[in-house]
């Protein structure tokens, strides 16, 4: 009544906080996600900036935003995203920030994450590690063998036979010198 502002406008509202948090976060396409239907086979490796949504078979490595792996899917490859779930199956690694292996999935390698959720039912064998940013890490293991790993060199069947350790208490190996004809008679 004595107020100068309109009755239909609506008061200002402050930022709350889960506002602040998502304008910090990446944007998410805002299109529909990508679907590699139930009877498609895809031999090679997926990139989306956005969202995928796998029904299908995918011989490769898949990175996306977001993921979803079906039922009746399955990934032969590495997965890398900011979200996963996993509902069919997947052989080889999964690097995201959050993991969700849903009670039909069936997975067979190593997951880097940052949070992880496991349904009762779900199979999982491998390794299962936390990171503060799995998608920026390498694996410091792999990357410290690939940098002091010698060049690999052919090596003859009887030098490898030579090269062999032996336990300490074990009598030293006879070389063709060592033999001597016997002579009879």
């Amino acid at each position: 009544m004595f107020s100068s502002k309109s009755k239909d406008a609506p008061p200002p509202v402050a930022p709350t906080a889960q506002a602040s948090a998502q304008a910090k976060r990446p944007m998410r396409s805002s299109s529909a996600p990508s679907i590699i239907s139930a009877d498609l086979v895809v031999s090679g490796t997926l990139t989306s900036s956005g969202d995928i949504q796998i029904d299908g078979k995918v011989e490769g490595n898949v990175n996306s935003t977001g993921l979803v792996i079906g039922d009746k899917a399955f990934i032969e490859g590495d997965v890398m995203a900011e979200d996963v779930t996993v509902r069919g199956r997947v052989k080889g690694s999964i690097r995201a920030r959050k993991v969700l292996l849903a009670s039909t999935c069936h997975v067979e390698g190593d997951i880097l994450h940052e949070a992880f959720a496991v349904e009762t039912g779900a199979f999982f064998e491998g390794n299962c590690r936390h990171a503060d940013n799995p998608l920026a890490q390498q694996d410091a293991r792999s990357v410290a063998v690939q940098q002091q790993a010698p060049a690999a060199t052919p090596m003859p069947a009887a030098a490898q036979v030579a090269a062999m350790p032996r336990p300490a208490d074990a009598a030293p190996r006879p070389s063709a010198a060592t033999f001597a004809p016997i002579k009879t008679g």
